[in-house]
């Protein structure tokens, strides 16, 4: 015989699995696809800027082709100086900043165990509730330490970017990115035009991953990306062929 309450039994269960959370969010500061990309972007429309606005003062491809290598070799090297003094200050700076809050803590244990319950109790926790919570977490000086960090500086302590892996990864984007409008000369093109068409679609690919981030549509990211790298090779055209008229 069935056992008469083994359906509800079942349903119960299977109620209580469509009750857990099954939704997930995605990394709303973009994990590695948005530093990635927007190198590549920024290699695509600063050397295909450039590489125009040669072209539009010569009419000899090695001359751009040189401007090409020259700006790409510059741009990936100063992204990467760039990025990897700019991470290591931030990491310094938060690295001092830990050690500030690692004395307070050994000097005044008591203080920042009253900080802490204080915040909790802000949070929404009932004040008896909020110090019991902070006594638990104080009792391991690592432990108050890491909880402090996070609560008054809004970063884990663990958690620190590593300027070699930002240098390294910003001048490989960027390297990447303005090698593509260099290449039609590399491969033999003697005008413009092949580098515009690979530009403007490396900019469309660019701005299409780029809304795995946005709620935008990817033909809208990308055609804004290309649109922008496209007036900026064109208004940088236009200053090479000024330039080219009064130099002549």
């Amino acid at each position: 015989m069935s056992d008469p309450g083994g359906t509800e039994t079942d349903e119960s269960r299977r109620f209580a699995e469509n009750e857990r959370i099954q939704h997930e969010h995605s990394d709303v500061t973009g994990g590695w696809l948005r530093p990635a990309v927007f190198g590549a972007s920024d290699g695509l429309v600063s050397n295909f800027a450039l590489i125009a606005g040669v072209a539009a003062g010569t009419s000899n491809p090695k001359v751009v082709l040189l401007a090409g290598i020259a700006g790409l070799a510059a741009g990936a090297f100063s992204m990467a100086a760039g990025e990897y003094i700019s991470v290591r200050s931030q990491a310094e700076q938060a690295l001092a900043e830990i050690e500030k809050e690692r004395s307070e803590i050994e000097q005044r244990p008591h203080a920042e165990q009253r900080e802490l319950a204080a915040m909790y109790e802000a949070k929404g926790l009932e004040p008896d509730l909020a110090r019991q919570v902070a006594q638990q977490l104080s009792r391991d000086p690592a432990v108050a330490l890491g909880v402090h960090v996070r609560e008054e500086l809004g970063f884990d302590p663990g958690a620190l970017p590593s300027a070699s892996l930002a240098a390294g990864s910003s001048f490989v984007s960027f390297g990447v990115g303005a090698a593509l409008p260099v290449l039609p000369y590399v491969l033999g093109a003697t005008g413009l035009w092949p580098a515009i068409v690979l530009t403007l679609l490396g900019l469309f690919l660019c701005g299409a991953l780029v809304t795995r981030l946005t709620p935008r549509p990817w033909w809208y990211g990308g055609a804004r990306q290309a649109l922008i790298g496209a007036l900026a090779a064109a208004v940088t055209y236009g200053i090479g062929s000024v330039v080219n008229v009064g130099i002549s």
